[in-house]
């Protein structure tokens, strides 16, 4: 059949579609739910791999407190700085504090991160300020630079005043980064941060530690957590890169359910499809008789059936898909756990996949209620 001979049936098929309005009103409200959940869930996936996607520096350990789950619960001595940095073949020591407003799993984690305002340069390079004032942050003890997507989630700006888990701060700048977790959290200065907290001063959450050589991970590793095993606060010390698979594996398994609603919701659109358009041709029994007896060809009656099916899908997609679209940007949906962030984003490619996977499953959908159209003879169909 030829391309203008489709585009002529599709003004017929929507007609076809609109004299059941109910009908079809229904089952594009459930082709719209189906695919706002799978747009929803691919949206999650995308943000875990960007999360577990980014690069960790290969010259780089972290030393945590032995047997720690939670930020909190990590409790080191500042002064270890001063020993760790006597271990040959250590290159740069920056001690961190972490407090976050929730240590277990939420919808709606804020993590202030405490670092040396003159080691922030070094420990995070590529943080670029969008709005505001680094030297401002610098200049401010109780001044925070604010991760874009925490900003956006909490509404904040330039120069207002923000409090979670305890810490109240200024606002002196919003930054973005390439590490999806530098977006999401805000850095305050060390000091600070330690006095608001529980800790107090002296005490930090963790160090990230820069050796010279890449080849002596292990054995610097090893150095550190052997110098401060009978000390009070034993180590536990692995390179960044283990220390984000873990982290990854973390943020997977809160997410790997969705995977199972994401099929769940193409199935259920795959059925809605098929069942609305078998309907539909199983109540024009006779209309399709008439319309062949008129001259049209089997495949023109075909084709129709199968139109509809597309433009169901097509048009519950557009709902479903700008409609999770709309939801990920007016809620600025993230969830966390352990200080460790995952942002869900509205992405115009997840729309548009959510928009194809709905009209392929309506093309698929009506592969069946089509044949059903065209095997029975036309004698038949008119009695019937």
């Amino acid at each position: 059949m030829s391309i203008k001979g489709l585009f002529n049936l599709v003004p017929f098929a929507m007609k076809q579609l609109i004299r059941h309005r109910v009908r079809t009103l229904l089952t594009l409200v459930g082709i719209g739910a189906g695919i706002f959940l799978f747009t929803l869930v691919e949206s999650m996936q995308s943000a875990v791999a960007a999360v577990t996607g980014q690069q960790a520096s290969e010259a780089t350990l972290v030393v945590f407190r032995e047997n720690r789950y939670c930020p909190s619960t990590s409790r080191l001595p500042e002064y270890y700085a001063d020993e760790i940095k006597q271990i040959d073949g250590v290159r740069e020591v920056i001690p961190i504090q972490i407090t976050v407003n929730n240590c277990g799993a939420s919808l709606d984690v804020v993590t202030f991160r405490g670092v040396p305002p003159q080691l922030l340069s070094r420990y995070a390079p590529e943080i670029e300020v969008l709005d505001g004032s680094l030297s401002a942050w610098e200049q401010t003890d109780d001044g925070a630079l604010v991760g874009e997507n925490l900003a956006e989630r909490r509404g904040l700006k330039p120069g207002d005043s923000f409090a979670a888990a305890g810490v109240r701060v200024r606002i002196n700048g919003i930054i973005r980064s390439p590490n999806a977790q530098d977006n999401n959290v805000a850095y305050v200065h060390l000091p600070f941060l330690q006095q608001t907290s529980s800790k107090g001063l002296g005490e930090v959450t963790q160090f990230n530690v820069r050796v010279s050589d890449p080849a002596d991970l292990d054995r610097v590793a090893k150095e550190i957590d052997s110098r401060f095993r009978s000390g009070e606060s034993p180590t536990f010390t692995q390179p960044e890169t283990a220390f984000f698979a873990q982290a990854a594996r973390e943020l997977i398994d809160l997410t790997r359910f969705t995977r199972w609603i994401g099929l769940g919701a193409v199935v259920a659109v795959m059925g809605l499809v098929a069942n609305a358009v078998l309907l539909v041709v199983r109540s024009r029994v006779k209309e399709n008789a008439v319309l062949q007896t008129l001259g049209f060809p089997n495949r023109a009656i075909a084709w129709l059936v199968l139109l509809e099916g597309l433009l169901l899908g097509l048009a519950g997609g557009l709902v479903g898909a700008c409609g999770a679209w709309l939801f990920l940007r007016l809620s600025h949906l993230s969830f966390g756990n352990e200080g460790q962030i995952m942002a869900v984003s509205a992405q115009a490619s997840l729309v548009v996949r959510g928009m194809g996977i709905a009209l392929l499953l309506g093309g698929l959908a009506a592969l069946y209620p089509a044949w059903i159209s065209v095997r029975r003879p036309i004698v038949e169909s008119l009695r019937s």
